[in-house]
């Protein structure tokens, strides 16, 4: 049986690329392309993939809280980042909520192919390039205990933060997450307090940093 993958990236190119790497392969079905995370969500609920080839830096839901949300729902799915990062916040990260692999798109070409064998049979896949850090942060782990912190925001904070971020309304974000525009804005009260914060430049700054948006 074909194991059915869904693409999330908003790079066009990319995702051509990956639909040309895996359609030479015979026992791989790619049934769809998401281009935003709240997009990734509604195909892998829709679809229910195997696998999930999932860029971290997404509009509208970063690939992180994506996957998190999808892997509530569908933990039979296994989840692939595909990231430009090598920062051990978004590893560690990834780690905690479920992902089977973590792939450096300068190296995707060479190894998502692999990457798809190892986590189709339960297995983790990490980039060459990374693995000495995660090795190394699993060492540290060990002999001093966890070294993730956790965010002060809850799920649903961080994607009330990241909308703000990219300048969606309150209405608009009550849209895209189907809650309403007053919980949108209990959201925002709690996000500025735990973060002590007090403009929506000062979160958008802090979105940044975390890795929950980016500037185009």
């Amino acid at each position: 049986m074909a194991i059915r993958i869904l693409l999330a990236d908003d790079h066009e190119l990319l995702i051509g690329g990956l639909r040309s790497l895996l359609a030479g392969q015979m026992d791989i079905d790619v049934v769809g392309a998401a281009k935003d995370g709240l997009e990734t969500v509604r195909l892998a609920v829709k679809h229910k993939p195997d696998i999930i080839l999932l860029d971290i830096s997404m509009p509208q839901l970063n690939g992180i809280d994506a996957a998190r949300r999808i892997l509530g729902e569908l933990p039979a799915t296994k989840i692939i980042i595909l990231s430009m990062h090598a920062d051990r916040r978004f590893i560690q990260e990834s780690l905690r909520i479920g992902v089977s692999g973590y792939i450096l798109k300068e190296s995707a070409a060479g190894e998502v192919i692999e990457a798809i064998n190892v986590v189709r049979k339960g297995e983790l896949f990490f980039s060459a390039a990374i693995r000495n850090q995660v090795l190394r942060d699993y060492v540290e782990w060990v002999r001093e205990g966890s070294i993730v912190s956790a965010s002060p925001l809850s799920g649903r904070e961080r994607e009330v933060l990241q909308l703000l971020a990219e300048g969606e309304s309150s209405k608009g974000i009550a849209g895209a997450l189907c809650i309403s525009v007053k919980t949108v804005e209990s959201h925002r009260k709690q996000i500025m307090d735990k973060l002590g914060l007090r403009s929506i430049a000062e979160l958008t700054k802090y979105a940044i940093r975390e890795g929950l948006t980016r500037l185009d």
